[in-house]
């Protein structure tokens, strides 16, 4: 067994990921990742990548720390945002010639666990760190 050091990132992307427009309500972008247990959602404008919601944009305005009791209280702030104001703006990317080494190394250093794939500006694709751990696990069985 050995791991292909220039293993292209198309071996292990997901293709075609389900994506959302700015015109999408923050509430339909909830209801997408829970509905089909996903964790990472790219913004596209036509198929133009413009930036990514993940599941911690998501929490990080649906909670509000209470002054009263310190606790987190979960309170639905979602219909007072637009998906603009919580996604992450220049997202860092990959594209499909870079390879799994690329988005293991990119993953590792960055602060996230996915990264959108692109033709140029246009989104294909997105590579999580279970797609790596998951071409890991298949090299070594």
């Amino acid at each position: 067994m050995s791991i292909k050091k220039r293993e292209l990132v198309t071996h292990i992307m997901t293709k075609q990921p389900m994506s959302v427009s700015l015109r999408n309500s923050v509430e339909e972008v909830y209801e997408l990742m829970h509905e089909n247990c996903i964790r990472h959602v790219p913004v596209v404008n036509g198929n133009k990548l413009i930036g990514i919601v993940s599941k911690t944009d998501l929490e990080r305005v649906s909670f509000a720390e209470s002054s009263d009791t310190g606790k987190k209280l979960k309170i639905s702030f979602y219909a007072g945002f637009t998906i603009e104001q919580i996604m992450t703006k220049n997202v860092q990317t990959l594209e499909v010639d870079d390879s799994v080494k690329d988005a293991a190394e990119m993953l590792s250093f960055g602060n996230f666990h996915a990264v959108p794939v692109v033709d140029g500006e246009n989104l294909v694709a997105i590579v999580t760190t279970t797609d790596v751990i998951n071409y890991l696990l298949e090299m070594y069985s």
